[in-house]
């Protein structure tokens, strides 16, 4: 019976946000408190709710002040050579443009965080597929995919789990598995250039001055996006002269992205803000310091020397402090970022209810010894592919931890009674993860989907087809290569 009414809350849940019938957090709190009342444990769903919270409260607080530090960055100009040379291959060629996406979204992976990821390549991107008028999903679900491949790095947190899990090391996992990680990540490049090649068709392709003639520009508007430095000739312009300091950025992380799509929504899809190379928040004074802060912060992650919320909390703090010693300055730049951390905070929250929920009622325990109990005998044999392909669904629709932590070891005993290898399971394990980044339970895709003015819904039918794409190709060539 729980099994049923799990799946039907999944279920429901999906089906309620794409059809946009009801808001991510709306459906978050209500349907999994609806149905916690049908299951008859309605007397407990504050102490699910309260546990759930207690488990997501420290990656809300990572995210909070990760919106913060990065959105610090971004103001000050830190990212500002590497997206100036994205934007100076892209120029206004759609095709190179989400290639440049992908390429862009797998670097700026390597730190491991999502949230991060997201923030800045949103922050990059976002002005040229807005003047242009390309598709926000193409944007989105390319980011998504590219770091959901990325997101196996040791540090980046499942490869991290299925070893704790099993009691494996980490490198035994990861490094035989680089080929396959490889050639997904070369499906996403190739994805990304087949819709690239898609978008150029529908839009045609335009130099940078045919863009800016595409609509006429009242004359006040100033801000621009530099594409080749400082002083490069190709600029794309749009916006107010006041929005650099306004908003805090120009790249759209929080000011930005204007993420929560609240400041001038009804000229939302006029107005973007860019990179403005001459904004007043710049600090090139203290660029290698904030590199060199960014650089100890990302370093301290991997050496795992303090919890994550922590490092951000303080690295937030010091930059505040050095960047913007004055207090109004501060101010501003907190404000500057506070629709998009209220956001994705309130939203990982909302999905305390849910995980709450599934794990209190055994909702979650039900399903999965369900989905192993449907593995027919004669399957033994070949537990590491099946547990690549369920990895897919299960991963959508669990976290991590309920997946690494529930189901992994169940599978691995499963394969090991059968002589499969522990290590062939924790390595076919991670093949989901290019989809498991679009899942409603990752709070990292509601800050791409918030920056990026994308309905939830909509990012979820478009990416989700091709994030399936990009797990089978490295389940696939995880097999090919012997890996599994």
């Amino acid at each position: 019976m729980l099994t049923i009414l799990g799946f039907a809350m999944i279920a429901t849940f999906l089906v309620l946000i794409m059809t946009k019938k009801m808001s991510p957090i709306a459906a978050l709190v209500l349907i999994p408190a609806l149905f916690c009342v049908a299951v008859g444990q309605g007397a407990q769903l504050g102490d699910y709710v309260i546990e759930g919270v207690g488990n997501l409260a420290p990656t809300a607080a990572m995210l909070m002040f990760a919106i913060v530090y990065f959105g610090v960055m971004i103001d000050v100009g830190l990212f500002d050579p590497i997206v100036r040379g994205i934007l100076k291959f892209c120029q206004a060629d759609p095709m190179r443009i989400v290639v440049g996406t992908a390429v862009l979204a797998a670097i700026v992976s390597l730190d491991g965080d999502g949230s991060t990821t997201f923030m800045i390549t949103v922050s990059a991107m976002y002005p040229l597929y807005k003047r242009l008028k390309m598709s926000l999903v193409v944007m989105t679900g390319v980011a998504a995919t590219a770091n959901g491949v990325m997101n196996t790095l040791p540090w980046g947190g499942p490869t991290a789990r299925a070893a704790t899990a099993l009691k494996l090391d980490a490198s035994e996992i990861f490094v035989p598995m680089i080929p396959a990680l490889a050639m997904g990540l070369l499906a996403v490049f190739v994805l990304a250039y087949v819709l690239g090649i898609r978008e150029r068709k529908r839009l045609g392709m335009l130099t940078l001055d045919e863009a800016l003639a595409r609509e006429p520009q009242p004359e006040a508007e100033t801000v621009s996006v530099g594409t080749g430095g400082a002083g490069g000739k190709d600029r794309l312009r749009k916006g107010t002269a006041a929005s650099g300091s306004a908003g805090g950025t120009g790249t759209g992380s929080g000011s930005a992205a204007s993420a929560s799509g609240t400041e001038n929504a009804d000229t939302d899809d006029d107005e973007f803000q860019g990179l403005d190379p001459n904004r007043p928040t710049l600090r090139p004074k203290l660029y290698w310091f904030n590199a060199g802060l960014t650089a100890a912060l990302l370093t301290a992650m991997i050496m795992e020397l303090l919890p994550i919320p922590v490092l951000f909390l303080l690295g937030a703090a010091l930059a505040l402090t050095v960047n913007f010693p004055h207090m109004p300055d501060q101010r501003a730049r907190i404000a500057a970022h506070a629709d998009n951390v209220l956001n994705v905070s309130g939203m990982v929250f909302a999905a305390a209810v849910f995980t709450g929920v599934l794990t209190g009622t055994g909702m979650v325990e039900h399903m999965a010894d369900w989905v192993v109990g449907t593995v027919p005998e004669a399957m033994g044999p070949h537990m590491a592919i099946v547990t690549g392909l369920l990895s897919l669904p299960l991963t959508y629709f669990m976290s991590n931890d309920g997946f690494y932590f529930g189901v992994l070891p169940v599978l691995a005993e499963a394969g090991a009674a059968h002589g499969v290898s522990p290590v062939e399971i924790a390595r076919a394990s991670l093949a989901g993860q290019a989809l498991h980044m679009s899942s409603p339970l990752v709070p990292a895709v509601y800050v791409l989907v918030g920056m990026a003015k994308v309905e939830f819904g909509d990012h979820t039918r478009f990416t989700v087809k091709w994030a399936v794409l990009t797990s089978l190709v490295v389940l696939g060539a995880g097999i090919l290569f012997g890996i599994m």
